[in-house]
């Protein structure tokens, strides 16, 4: 009986667990399999979108892997190789280099300025130990400012931008919007694909496979291990000759970069720039469909990223018109949907808080017990 009684109890407590683990994704499966029905909407349709949606924004997901494995939790701060993108994207429409070619040029353009956003922001991030998402979301915002100095005032002025399209009609200054028709969806048709009326991005598939294999491998090189290391214990790690400060710095650095071709991947297949806002939301909705994916502050998974993605961006494409069946006004599935984004990320910040003291009252417990089982012997 008290070994069928603690099997129970064990099976009860592993079930708890993974509700407690997988209970996002949980609410969004309840809340689609709501949705859909009320939207009205074809299978057909809800692939395709589900589809270019993934192709669209899976890269940038991705880059948020490297820092969570590194410690630093959620970086915000992704925010900043997003701004470097849309950049390197001005500078090459005004240079009128279109297609792939100005793509990659656009990317090439991005990786320095990443870079140095990185090491800046990691920096900053080395003297906020234990805060690094909070000063990441801020560091975003002061960056944002600098942005926009460059391309509302030095761009046109001091940087040399020749095409009149793209400038503000005073002769410096960009544009609110910077078309990108000769460069939209040249990556996603590079390849075509058309399966039962589903446009698959077979190009653009296969870069975000390659960045997932990259990822994979990373982990297993030496700093992949280093980053794990201090991802655990700052301290242990520092004992075992690893320079943390420089391995945390260098896990901001590879997720702006990523961010920042991603930046250009997301906006090709949009196919124009929105020059002041673009990037301001991106690193939230990205956070959120991660988190949505069942990633947690210090744990995701290549998984979670897919995961994310089709149930954020499915519950994005019916609540609108659920709304709207359900009430007769599409703004509020809007302002839902917007809402839920936001509490996604509240909910998983304050589950992993809350299960992080449980851990530690538990350890204390033990530590407890241990000291009292010593004394009694």
């Amino acid at each position: 009986m008290s070994k069928n009684t603690g099997t129970k109890t064990m099976q009860k407590g592993k079930v708890g667990a993974f509700l407690r683990r997988g209970s996002v994704p949980l609410m969004f499966i309840v809340i689609c399999a709501f949705c859909i029905p009320m939207a009205g909407l074809s299978p057909s349709y809800l692939i395709n979108e589900i589809v270019t949606r993934m192709g669209r924004n899976a890269f940038l997901i991705l880059s948020l892997l490297i820092p969570i494995m590194a410690g630093m939790g959620l970086n915000f701060g992704m925010t900043l190789g997003a701004m470097a993108g849309e950049i390197g994207l001005i500078l090459v429409s005004d240079w009128q280099i279109v297609g792939i070619p100005g793509m990659v040029l656009a990317m090439i353009i991005s990786v320095p300025i990443s870079i140095l956003l990185g090491l800046f922001c990691g920096k900053i991030l080395n003297m906020a130990k234990g805060r690094e998402m909070i000063t990441s979301y801020i560091i975003s915002y002061f960056i944002n400012g600098v942005y926009q100095l460059v391309v509302l005032y030095l761009m046109g002025s001091i940087i040399p931008i020749k095409h009149t399209s793209i400038k503000l009609p005073r002769g410096y200054g960009i544009r609110n919007t910077v078309s990108l028709l000769d460069m939209r969806q040249k990556l996603d048709n590079l390849i075509p694909l058309t399966i039962g009326g589903v446009k698959i991005p077979v190009m653009t598939f296969i870069i975000i496979g390659l960045l997932c294999l990259v990822i994979i491998w990373f982990r297993r090189t030496k700093l992949g291990q280093d980053m794990r290391a201090v991802g655990q214990d700052m301290d242990v790690a520092r004992d075992a000759g690893i320079n943390v400060e420089r391995t945390r710095i260098l896990s901001i650095i590879i997720s702006t970069v990523l961010a920042g071709i991603g930046m250009v991947i997301y906006l090709q297949n949009m196919g124009n720039i929105a020059t002041y806002s673009s990037h301001s939301q991106i690193g939230m909705f990205c956070i959120a469909a991660l988190l949505v994916g069942g990633a947690s502050v210090d744990k995701a998974s290549i998984g979670n990223v897919f995961l994310g993605v089709i149930l954020f961006h499915l519950m994005f494409i019916v609540a609108p018109r659920a709304g709207a069946a359900i009430t007769g006004d599409s703004m509020i599935g809007e302002y839902f949907r917007v809402f839920v984004s936001y509490a996604v990320i509240t909910v998983a910040l304050v589950m992993y808080e809350t299960n992080k003291r449980k851990a530690k009252s538990m350890e204390s417990e033990q530590l407890k017990q241990a000291q009292l089982e010593e004394e009694s012997k």
